[in-house]
């Protein structure tokens, strides 16, 4: 077996929770339960340029080298780790708690095919699992990011990958046969080739035995193709233990379906053989590295449906473990189970089976922009809350699932609206991305904001059409987008804190943080229009502090005035948000007056 340490960059050490001093601000920040912050994500390379000198990441040529090219939506524009520090003031007047970005870690360049070739700005193709890309900067520049934000109380989420690598490895059948993914089944570990191959990895029990044993008869890897590396990149994977294909699937690209989901390779990323106790000792050591290092808060992991629920099992309580002895309580890991519907079937599924802590809220996400849209009625997401209880610990569980509207790989919020809206004027659009916002910021779940969202931004599409810079961008696809809410343009410097929706984010934010129903209470849907537009509304009460809080929104164009049943020993409102009625009409009612596309959010009072 290889030693297990990565090679850290040079004059870096690993520091213990003893060895890392902790003030009062850290303290209470460490003290905070994953449900009372509220996220932020970004991508680096799209926030801000704080230093141009890295733009090209020391490298030398053209974009096809460097990856830099400000006029493409598929190359680094960029922003940096710098940029991030330089504009916390911003990030922390919305009300944000703590940071999530796309991933840092250095990544290959350039890759795809000649038609279709893209840069590694959005961080998910990493060759160097222990620096800093140095598009992004360095590790020092990482350490002063960190800790910048901590001494503002604010905490940071790293994004990580187990499932693959960058695409280093090539088939020597590949371009024959397309890539084509090829099953367990046609080509079983103990043969080269096929079934009818000549016997390799003789005495191997397959992939379901993880034992050390097992896996040490697991030595030529050309079950299914032959890995070739080319020679410029035989080690170019760090730590050095990656750069072996004998710790990768090598079955051709998935079909995103049934075993390929899992052993396939994302559009020629390297699959990693997570099955393998190597592959799973070296993840929880290059992770649990970032933890010791820098006292990190919290993982969102990519990809993670894709990958063996048995690596779950064992990594996360390694990383609750290692940031436990770093002193760091409340480390909150959510996993990416992606699917779009309205429901929580699924990530319940896999969580339940992986041990997953939470995952992000898809089915939030699919639900607000259907009701919100107006494609759905509010029904839909009163199911989705009613569905909580069937998650790992049941509606407790619910609360630390980070929720959202739109990300980088979906699209805006503010896209959805429109497509469902196309006759929308600009006001309607605006007032309704509005109302999801409320939605994300009053209900259950961690509030996270998608970078940009709080200027207008309106993306033409999912993935890098959803990327925009929020400074000024030089590219055409971008800059003819109309954003909501202001004259400005992708064009110019977008971070403007008068913004209607940067504001109205902000004074929900400040709302979410003062009220512990709005963070810790649980979810009893009260009303909720099952046919068209109309009315929901929902009681969170917090057992700890004793608050219960009534939520309502109104998705329709009209004014509505409607009885809402509550707690039967409520008798008076307290407002919050929103013209609140100042008593119950009778005990158990309360009447409402709710405009068009608003909300209300008023304490219940015995």
């Amino acid at each position: 077996m290889l030693a297990a340490t990565p090679t850290w960059a040079a004059g870096e050490e690993r520091l213990s929770g003893a060895q890392a001093p902790a003030t009062s601000v850290t303290r209470a920040m460490r003290e905070r339960l994953p449900q009372d912050e509220i996220i932020y994500f970004v991508l680096p390379d799209r926030f801000e340029n704080g230093d141009p000198t890295n733009d090209r990441g020391g490298l030398t040529g053209d974009r096809e080298v460097t990856g830099f090219d400000p006029t493409s939506q598929a190359f680094f524009q960029g922003g940096d780790l710098k940029g991030l520090t330089q504009r916390l003031d911003y990030i922390q007047g919305l009300g944000v708690t703590a940071i999530w970005f796309a991933p840092i870690f250095k990544n290959k360049p350039v890759q795809g095919p000649p038609d279709n070739r893209s840069a590694g700005y959005h961080g998910y193709w990493v060759t160097d699992f222990t620096q800093v890309d140095p598009h992004f900067g360095t590790n020092e520049e990482f350490r002063a990011f960190v800790d910048a934000a901590h001494a503002r109380g604010m905490k940071v989420y790293m994004d990580i990958i187990t499932n693959h690598t960058a695409d280093v490895i090539r088939y020597a059948e590949g371009d024959a046969n397309g890539y084509a993914y090829r099953s367990k089944a046609d080509y079983p570990y103990t043969r080269r080739g096929g079934v009818e191959g000549p016997p390799i990895n003789v005495g191997f029990a397959g992939d379901e035995d993880e034992s050390p044993e097992n896996f040490a008869r697991l030595n030529d890897p050309r079950w299914a193709y032959t890995p070739v590396v080319p020679e410029d990149e035989r080690g170019v994977k760090v730590p050095a233990w990656l750069n072996d294909p004998i710790y990768y699937h090598n079955r051709g690209d998935t079909y995103w379906v049934g075993e390929s989901s899992r052993h396939g390779d994302f559009v020629g990323l390297d699959d990693l053989f997570t099955e393998h106790p190597r592959v799973l000792e070296g993840m929880i050591e290059i992770y649990g590295g970032w933890i010791d290092r820098f006292g990190i808060d919290g993982f969102r992991i990519d990809t993670a449906k894709h990958v063996n629920s048995s690596f779950w099992q064992r990594f996360v309580p390694a990383m609750q473990a290692r940031a436990q002895a770093r002193g760091i309580p409340n480390f909150h890991i959510f996993g990416e189970i992606a699917f779009d519907e309205p429901s929580a079937t699924l990530a319940a599924q896999i969580m339940w089976e992986s041990g997953l802590p939470s995952a992000l809220d898809m089915g939030f996400a699919s639900a607000a922009q259907r009701v919100v849209g107006g494609r759905a009625s509010p029904r839909t997401l009163a199911d989705l809350l009613e569905q909580d209880v069937i998650y790992p610990g049941g509606a407790q569980a619910a609360l630390s699932l980070p929720t959202f509207l739109g990300n980088h790989d979906f699209g805006r919020f503010s896209m959805f609206v429109r497509r469902a809206n196309p006759e929308a004027g600009a006001d309607e659009l605006l007032a309704r991305t509005m109302l999801g916002h409320a939605m994300m910021l009053t209900l259950r779940g961690v509030p996270t904001i998608y970078y940009g969202d709080e200027q207008g931004f309106v993306s033409d599409g999912h993935d890098q059409l959803a990327r925009e810079p929020m400074f000024p961008s030089r590219t055409a696809v971008y800059n003819d987008n109309e954003l909501l809410g202001t004259t400005a343009t992708p064009a110019d410097s977008n971070f403007d804190i008068n913004h209607p929706l940067y504001r109205a984010i902000g004074d929900l934010a400040q709302i979410r943080r003062a009220h512990p129903a709005l963070r810790r209470g649980l979810s009893t849907v009260r009303a909720a229009d099952h046919e068209g537009q109309g009315l929901l509304a929902v009681e969170r009460f917090d057992a700890e502090s004793g608050q219960r809080v009534l939520v309502a929104f109104n998705t329709s164009a009209q004014p509505i005035t409607r009885t809402v049943a509550v707690h039967g020993l409520a008798s008076r409102l307290r407002p919050i948000a929103g013209a609140c009625p100042p008593a119950v009409a009778a005990p158990g009612s309360v009447r409402v007056t709710i405009a068009p596309f608003g909300h209300l959010v008023c304490e219940l009072q015995g």
